[in-house]
């Protein structure tokens, strides 16, 4: 069976991957959902020393290596389709205001072109896919489709949103999609 592949935003990696790892292409449930992060997330990792000091633990060598693996374009993609969709989604974002940075976009023209839902608790991210149909779910949503396809357990989504709370790193609408999801009230 084919994978069904699923693109996490660099947020969404940086809350699951120390708790559930490895986290990426771990093929799991009936369809073979995999995740996988954009290549960009290094870059942008990299780049950002406010994120390699708070998650120091994503350039540990086990981390590195579960993030090596990579979504498949072709060449048509590559070169021609992703450019041109990261386009028209920047001009969008810039014309509509929105706060979202390019490797944001990238993340989504990827999701697009692929036809590939996109994990993110962004809601700039959330209201440009809209505009162009991108598939997009929440945290909460990937954690819920984890537990029923029996990647993780409840006490594990109890024990990441707990880390949540305590880092004060809660997604937008957390105790309304944490109750309506999991149907109690969330530990925090």
């Amino acid at each position: 069976m084919a994978q069904s592949k699923i693109l996490l935003d660099s947020n969404t990696y940086f809350r699951l991957a120390k708790s559930i790892h490895p986290l990426l292409f771990c093929p799991f449930g009936r369809k073979e959902y995999c995740l996988y992060v954009a290549k960009e997330l290094d870059d942008e990792y990299c780049r950002s020393p406010r994120l390699r000091t708070k998650f120091a633990w994503v350039d540990d060598a086990e981390f590195r290596e579960n993030r090596k693996q990579r979504l498949t374009l072709s060449r048509s993609q590559r070169n021609t389709e992703l450019p041109t969709v990261y386009e028209f989604l920047w001009d969008q974002a810039i014309n509509s205001e929105l706060g979202v940075s390019r490797v944001d976009v990238t993340v989504l023209a990827y999701g697009y072109v692929l036809n590939i839902p996109v994990i993110t608790d962004d809601r700039d991210m959330q209201a440009l896919a809209q505009e162009y149909g991108v598939e997009v779910w929440t945290t909460l949503e990937l954690l819920h489709l984890m537990l029923e396809e029996s990647r993780i357990d409840m006490s594990k989504i109890r024990q990441i949103a707990g880390f949540w709370g305590y880092e004060q790193d809660l997604p937008a609408d957390f105790v309304q999609d944490y109750s309506r999801l999991f149907g109690e009230s969330p530990p925090v």
